[in-house]
């Protein structure tokens, strides 16, 4: 595999300034000619965040990578985009000019069809966990229920990037831990504000849901998402820690502030069948990671390639495709965020193991990968400029519209 570094500078014409860069996929990955003394290093879109630009020759032919590296020691942060709901969908672009980001990519998968299920509506919601400012947004699907390419062997919906409460960025897993207490006892909680339950389990929806129907939480089943949604099904509102309303199936529109909505299936509508209105009931959660103790401010889905420099064994070496990708290098203080090009000439992208070998050559010991084909979007401020523009070309012709993304702020 070639890498072909080419630097831009606001625009998008070539300069030029060419270097050639030689690395392996799998084992090394590493850059062999470094650029001469003196070569342009990218545009600088703020301090300590600079974009660029370069080919990569995968086995599948020529593709384009645009890159943000960005140096969190130099005045500016990461953080999440994301739309006011959690099902719900908007455009990077938006996102980050709406929330004051310099630059930004996608994230993770999402529910983005339900082709399956006739008559239920595809929430547009994360496959992940997710944390927004400290704060528990949203839990894990079941593995059955992702959608996105295979996970690499050993790895599973829980995994996770982001930036810990000391600003270093790093991978890790969050797994929802929760209760809700009744005066009968307490139950599990198997989920938290997710397009899909496990079968059998409690989810609690709260006002970071949106309006989209909680109906599709109780299809499909911890292996086969394509299953039938379930017939055993219900649902308890709590308002201010008591029960308000009861049903025998899911429901729709905005949860109010204040406002906690249970939906059971299996048996977990059989427990919550045996709640009255008026009851006292209260639900408790949060996010544990399985390594660090240091909090996360924000992580999102998707799944590692790289871990301590090494890519993961089992890595697909065959598919080719458009991809969006993450790199920690640093000690969690620098972080190079990748998304390739979907113009028609490079859009026979790379195979997730070259994924991992090209983030290994810009430096990085530890990689993630997000949503790739038609989300993969890049985007940067251009010198001077108060809004983002595309920077790389989306596959499908126009911006999709995302469940979230990692954006790029300047501090003060």
């Amino acid at each position: 595999m070639t890498l072909r570094r080419t630097w831009f500078g606001a625009g998008r014409g070539r300069s030029a300034l060419t270097v050639l860069t030689a690395f392996t996929a799998l084992a090394g990955a590493t850059v062999v000619e470094a650029a001469p003394a003196g070569a342009a290093q990218g545009t600088a879109v703020a301090p300590g965040v600079v974009y660029r630009q370069f080919d990569i020759r995968g086995a599948r032919g020529v593709t384009h990578a645009h890159v943000l590296t960005v140096d969190l020691r130099r005045g500016v942060r990461l953080g999440l985009l994301r739309p006011r709901a959690v099902a719900g969908r908007a455009r990077i672009s938006a996102l980050a000019d709406a929330q004051g980001a310099v630059a930004g990519v996608n994230g993770d998968f999402f529910n983005i069809t339900e082709t399956q299920h006739p008559g239920v509506r595809a929430t547009g919601a994360a496959v992940g966990p997710t944390i927004v400012s400290g704060r528990a947004l949203k839990a894990a699907v079941p593995d059955g229920q992702r959608f996105g390419p295979g996970l690499p062997p050993g790895t599973d919906t829980t995994e996770v990037i982001g930036v810990g409460a000391d600003w270093r960025a790093r991978l890790d897993r969050l797994r929802l831990v929760g209760s809700v207490r009744t005066p009968a006892g307490t139950l599990a909680l198997g989920g938290l504000n997710q397009y899909a339950l496990p079968v059998g389990a409690i989810g609690a929806f709260t006002s970071d849901w949106g309006g989209v129907s909680r109906v599709r939480a109780t299809c499909g089943t911890d292996t086969e998402r394509a299953a039938s949604c379930s017939a055993d099904t219900y649902e308890v509102t709590l308002r201010h820690g008591r029960i308000v309303a009861l049903a025998g199936r899911p429901g729709s529109g905005a949860v109010a502030p204040g406002t906690t909505v249970l939906v059971g299936r299996e048996a977990g509508a059989q427990q919550l069948r045996r709640l009255f209105r008026g009851e006292a009931v209260s639900v408790r959660y949060r996010l544990a990671a399985s390594g660090s103790r240091i909090p996360y401010r924000f992580a999102l889905g998707g799944y590692p390639v790289l871990r301590d420099g090494v890519p993961l064994a089992g890595l697909n070496d065959t598919t080719s495709a458009v991809r969006t990708a993450v790199g920690i290098a640093g000690g969690g203080r620098r972080v190079f965020l990748l998304a390739l090009d979907g113009a028609p000439a490079y859009r026979s992208g790379l195979t997730i193991a070259e994924v991992a070998g090209a983030l290994r050559s810009l430096g990085a010991v530890d990689g993630f990968s997000l949503d790739g084909g038609g989300s993969s979007t890049l985007v940067a401020r251009a010198p001077g400029a108060t809004r983002v523009s595309v920077r790389n070309h989306p596959s499908g012709g126009a911006e999709r519209a995302v469940a979230n993304g990692i954006g790029v702020f300047t501090v003060g």
